[in-house]
């Protein structure tokens, strides 16, 4: 893998960015970092290739050589899956010969092995996907740095003018007003009087809905639903079962046994002329 990718901005600020983890962390485009990681770059990582999303869980190093260069290695695994992925760049900083066009070009060369998932997908979307992937990486980190160069200082804070000591009141100013003398009682005229009477007291409710109130405090809302209404809406008792009503309820039956029987003595007596 060999890729080429023009920053603008100088080597001596994107080699700062490279010697941070935390800005690291911060250019690697879909990198989260996992809470209670030992280092900034560790976390996972989201890779789109074609219409597939692909995370990773795993850490990144990137170390300094002797030559100026940069080696970063990385070893990550599938969050949801058992794929697995290797690498090892080299990237190269160096300035621009162009004076109308001043950044850095960074060069990145290395190697990458992977399997699982990635693995299946067609070659030409992985390879596209890792370049879009490194060149996003260089270019945010020429980014961060200009945004942190143009960063404005803070505002000093401005003296304001001492104000001039106001002029003391005088002693009569100042002084506390007298207690004035209580005026005398007056008295009260007869509308006064009548003003100041009290109201009426307001009338007692019926005894009835005294009594009503008095037996529903205490009780649930479940017997207070079912409870028989009470005053002018109670329901009318049935009248009283008397005498004559029972002698009236045997009088009709023995009434219509006599008529039968008479009838059936006639129909005999009938037969027998």
């Amino acid at each position: 893998m060999e890729l080429e990718v023009f920053v603008p901005t100088a080597a001596a600020r994107v080699r700062q960015a490279l010697s941070d983890p935390e800005r690291v962390a911060r250019a690697l485009p879909g990198f989260q970092r996992d809470a209670g990681a030992a280092t900034p770059t560790s976390g996972r990582l989201k890779v789109r290739v074609g219409g597939h999303t692909i995370t990773y869980r795993g850490a990144l190093r990137v170390a300094e050589r002797e030559d100026g260069a940069y080696t970063v290695e990385g070893e990550a695994t599938e969050a949801r899956g058992t794929g697995t992925v290797k690498l090892s760049l080299t990237l190269t900083l160096a300035d621009t010969d162009d004076a109308d066009a001043d950044g850095t070009r960074v060069t990145v060369e290395g190697t990458a092995t992977a399997d699982g998932r990635i693995a299946q997908l067609p070659a030409e979307q992985v390879n596209s996907a890792a370049a879009r992937l490194l060149s996003r990486f260089a270019e945010n980190l020429g980014a961060a740095e200009e945004s942190k160069a143009e960063e404005p200082k803070a505002e000093e804070p401005r003296e304001e003018p001492e104000k001039e000591a106001e002029p003391q009141a005088s002693e009569a100013e100042t002084a506390e007003p007298t207690e004035e003398a209580p005026a005398p009682p007056t008295e009260e005229s007869p509308n006064e009087e009548s003003s100041t009477e009290e109201p009426p007291p307001a009338e007692s409710p019926a005894p009835e809905a005294a009594h009503a109130r008095r037996t529903m405090i205490g009780r649930s809302a479940e017997e207070v639903d079912h409870a028989p209404p009470r005053g002018r809406y109670a329901p009318v008792p049935a009248p009283p079962v008397t005498a004559q009503a029972n002698t009236l309820r045997w009088a009709a039956p023995a009434a219509a046994l006599a008529v039968a029987s008479a009838i059936v003595v006639g129909r005999v007596l009938r037969r027998r002329r």
